[in-house]
């Protein structure tokens, strides 16, 4: 009895360490065979995704790209990292783009970011938050000291989430991109977690569909966002934590009898806009008055964008639906813009 009880129990045993085996076995195998897999595999979202949703997900450091710009002059950088340096096609030389770009941290995905929207026919103007590390403005620095195109913002703010700093880290881009001499018909705004999904010759050719006019979507502000014009706020600069602070004071009305509108705080500018919104009288009173707000990058391009005279759209005609105000601005297009052209990690903030 006891020989026959020890058998049954080393069967089992048996067969569970077999079980084990073989499961990890299979597991460790899929991971290897994800890890070695091409970038250039044209199966490899597929297997990303299954293996995503049979709740694995791993990370694949061995095709992850290597950053070589602190070993190397350069040309052997650009070279390595296969940079674009020539003009690919007469439409895209005729059709430049102007590129803003806010940073504060992770030098190897701006590097990457960098890397997939440079051209030698476009202009680029990083800001760098005047917070950030030495050691990351020293990469970034070397970094754009390789091509002739780019530059860093003439003035840097330190920005604060939420605050007008990171608004005027914005503006201040835009204002050295509209002296520059590259003949840009597009500006567009970008941080340091964007990525594009489309190439420059798509980006373009969207572009030109909305035959100069911005991209700027927003509708009148939906209930949780009317405090951020209504009460003013401040900016609290922290060496470990700044943020905004909401104040249970009213503001004054905004200037000019403008009707302030929400929407996104990424946009594509026209380079008459923005010559309109660093010079006319109404821009500058809106950016003055949007000081004391919370994240007047969300209503201070909409909002221009709606007033008559030379900014690119109708304006502001209350007595059609948003819809079709939209429709005529030509910004029905725009939520797909944001989606597939150059977009966020997470979702974007307003649709």
């Amino acid at each position: 009895m006891m020989v026959s009880w020890k058998h049954c129990l080393f069967t089992v045993s048996l067969i569970t360490a077999l079980i084990f085996v073989f499961v990890y076995n299979n597991e460790l195998w899929e991971e290897k065979h994800f890890l070695k897999a091409s970038l250039s595999n044209a199966s490899l979202l597929a297997q990303v995704c299954h293996q995503i949703f049979k709740g694995k997900v791993f990370y694949p450091r061995e095709n992850a790209l290597k950053t070589t710009l602190s070993k190397s002059t350069c040309y052997e950088y650009m070279a390595q990292s296969h940079y674009i340096t020539e003009t690919l096609s007469e439409e895209e030389a005729e059709f430049p783009l102007a590129y803003t770009v806010t940073i504060h941290k992770d030098f190897g995905t701006f590097e990457r970011l960098f890397r997939a929207i440079y051209m030698p026919q476009n202009v680029y103007c990083v800001h760098m938050d005047e917070k950030a590390t030495d050691t990351f403005k020293d990469s970034v620095k070397r970094l754009l000291s390789c091509f002739p195109n780019t530059f860093l913002a003439s003035k840097m703010e330190p920005v604060v989430y939420g605050g007008i700093s990171r608004l005027q880290a914005d503006l201040n881009c835009l204002k050295d991109l509209v002296v520059s001499e590259v003949p840009w018909k597009y500006a567009i705004n970008t941080c340091g977690q964007d990525f594009p999904l489309k190439t420059n010759k798509e980006i373009i050719r969207y572009l030109k569909g909305f035959k100069g006019k911005n991209i700027t979507p927003g509708v009148l502000p939906p209930a949780h966002a009317i405090g951020r014009t209504k009460y003013v706020h401040q900016e609290l600069l922290r060496k470990k934590n700044s943020y905004v602070l909401k104040t249970t004071k009213l503001k004054t009305p905004p200037p000019h009898n403008m009707t302030i509108y929400f929407g996104t705080a990424y946009v594509a500018l026209t380079r008459e806009f923005a010559n309109f919104v660093l010079q006319d009288q109404r821009a500058l009173d809106l950016l003055s008055w949007s000081k004391d707000t919370y994240s007047p990058d969300e209503h201070f391009w909409v909002t221009l964008n709606r007033i008559p005279a030379g900014t690119g759209c109708l304006g502001a005609l209350p007595h059609l639906t948003m819809s079709l105000v939209d429709l005529l601005c030509g910004k029905m297009e725009a939520q797909s813009f944001l989606h597939s052209l150059l977009r966020q990690s997470g979702a974007p903030r307003f649709l």
